[in-house]
């Protein structure tokens, strides 16, 4: 896969991290569907 480094005038970055973050009470439930995908 073809990684694209995304640029600004003075700055370069290759961002390979996607973060979510998920209210406590909303854990169990996409915790459960996404379990194996995660790993």
């Amino acid at each position: 896969m073809a990684q694209k480094a995304n640029s600004l005038s003075h700055t370069k970055w290759l961002c390979k991290y996607h973060i979510v973050f998920t209210p406590k009470y909303r854990r169990k439930i996409i915790y459960g569907q996404y379990k194996e995908s995660i790993r």
